[in-house]
This record gives C-alpha cells, sequence and structure tokens, in this order.
C-alpha cells in the first residue's frame, strides 16, 4: 500500500527533475534514512562474506539500478498506464518462477489467487483511462523495458532467500540499495543529469514527495517486503504488489480528486479476493496429505 503511494508522490515530482536524477535522490534519502535508522537501533553493519557480497551486488544491480533504468526509459515510450499492466503481471512470474527453481508449491487456490488478482489489478487500471491505452510504432520498445522491471523485481524477489536467512531483511536491504545508489549516482553524474540548480527550484510539496518516496516508499517498504518473504515466502507476499494500483487509485482520489468509478471498486474487490485465495491457510487434511 505504500508502494501505490508512490505513483502519486511521483506526480508531485513530475516535470521537476529528469527520471534518472529523481531516481539517485530517492535512493539517495533511502540509503540515509537506512543508516539512520540502523545508528538509531545501534545495529552495527553485518560484514558480509565475498560470496554475499556478489549477490548483494546482484540485487542492487536488478532491483535497484536495473529496474528503475528500465522503468524510467520504457515510460518514454508508453504511457503508465500500459506500463502498469506489464508491471502486474509480476506475481505471477515470481510464482512460477519460484515453483521452476525452488519447488515452491503452487496449489490451486495459489494459482486461483494469482489470476484474480492479476485480472482485478487490470481492471482498475484500465478503467483509469483506457484511452491511454493506445500503441504507438516504438511501443514494442517500451514493452520490453517494462518487462525488464518484471525480470529486475523477479531477481530481486527470489534471489534473496539466502542472504534474508544469514544477514536479516533490514541488512539485507541496506546493502542493496546502498549498492544500486551507487549505481544509479554514477550513471546520474556520468550523463550530466546531477543539477543543484533543479534542487533549488523544488517546492515544499516535490521535497514532501522525495521523502516519502526515499524513506517510505524505498527504506521501510523494502524492508517490510523482505522480512515478509522470509516469514511466508515470495510467491504469498508478491501476490500483494496487485495493491499497488488499487492504492493509487484510492490516494489520487483522496489527494488529487480523481474519479473513483464502479469498474474500479470492481477490480478492487477481485484484488482482494485473490489475495485471501493466495494466502489462504491449508486445511488441516491438505496440510496431512502434504506432510
Amino acid at each position: 500500500m505504500i508502494w501505490g503511494g508512490t505513483f502519486v508522490a511521483g506526480r508531485f515530482l513530475a516535470g521537476s527533475l529528469t527520471p534518472l536524477f529523481a531516481a539517485s535522490l530517492r535512493f539517495l534519502l533511502a540509503s540515509a534514512a537506512l543508516l539512520v535508522f540502523l545508528w538509531l537501533a545501534r545495529i552495527p553493519l553485518a560484514r558480509p562474506t565475498p560470496r554475499q557480497w556478489l549477490q548483494l551486488a546482484l540485487l542492487g544491480f536488478f532491483g535497484i539500478f536495473f529496474y528503475n533504468l528500465c522503468f524510467f526509459y520504457g515510460l518514454q515510450y508508453i504511457n503508465a498506464s500500459r506500463a502498469s499492466l506489464i508491471v502486474a503481471l509480476n506475481p505471477a512470474v515470481i510464482g512460477v518462477v519460484s515453483w521452476l527453481l525452488f519447488k515452491e508449491r503452487l496449489g490451486r487456490l495459489k494459482v486461483a489467487g494469482i489470476a484474480i488478482c492479476i485480472a482485478g489489478a487490470g481492471l482498475v487500471i484500465v478503467s483509469r483511462n483506457p484511452q491511454l491505452l493506445g500503441t504507438t510504432p516504438d511501443a514494442w520498445k517500451g514493452d520490453l523495458l517494462i518487462l525488464g522491471c518484471v525480470l529486475g523485481w523477479g531477481v530481486y524477489s527470489l534471489f534473496s532467500r539466502g542472504l534474508n536467512q544469514a544477514l536479516g531483511p533490514v541488512q539485507t536491504v541496506t546493502y542493496s540499495i546502498l549498492i544500486g545508489t551507487l549505481m544509479l549516482c554514477t550513471l546520474a553524474a556520468l550523463r550530466g543529469e546531477v543539477s543543484g540548480a533543479a534542487l533549488m527550484t523544488l517546492g515544499i510539496a516535490q521535497w514532501l514527495s522525495l521523502i516519502y518516496l526515499g524513506v517510505l516508499g524505498s527504506a521501510l517498504a523494502y524492508i517490510g517486503y523482505y522480512d515478509g518473504i522470509r516469514k511466508i515466502g515470495a510467491t504469498r507476499s508478491g501476490v500483494f504488489i496487485a495493491l499497488n494500483p488499487l492504492t493509487a487509485v484510492i490516494l489520487g482520489a483522496l489527494l488529487l480528486g480523481e474519479q473513483l468509478t464502479l469498474t474500479m471498486c470492481v477490480g478492487g474487490a477481485l484484488i482482494l479476493a485473490g489475495i485471501y485465495l493466495c494466502n489462504k491457510p491449508l486445511a488441516p487434511t491438505a496440510k496431512r496429505r502434504i506432510l
């Protein structure tokens, strides 16, 4: 739900900063928030092994750097509604890859729940602005780039398992965000997109949006997501991503005066039903059959 609010926060920033510079600032703030939290809580930074450093670099590259590049550059070719539809495939991709690589059990209820979540998310997204789903000659480039987002987030979700257990979600998120931030800032500097003058023009609403994106939408939400993966698995955690578009339209109605429609409400009900089915506890007899 916090991630759903990032779409609204992003609108307050639209046009104020270049996408790459905005992403760099977002994760700089996230890095600072995480380091301050560790300092206040008196939690020393762990000392990863060389193998763990490689894993953390993989997470930072795919979950922070690669994801943001694909997302921001993909939006140069397709609109946000079309991109949201593709990103809504995340739960299905996480579920299938988790089943293929890690033998995580996918029962009928989980499959049905994932499918219903995707249908509900699609209904919410399309109903917001159907005319924005049109295609252009270069739309395939945007589609491939946004599919890169799905790939990047799948890697970030699934290949954190060992690190989450060994280092814990706070340390894993902190290191992966620090590494990804370094990559983003380096690229922004090389492209000449770092601008102090642009920062001076930001108003209170823009700075509050950046703080929301960095502290809540990155540091806090990423820790919560990784902690969820550690406790209930990637498939059951990933399906909650379907709440993003639902939260975005609700906050859009409350903060931006956007209109809520019956179709959006139906889509929201489907999302909640799908999440329930995917996370529904097994009956005692089913548990015995599995054992």
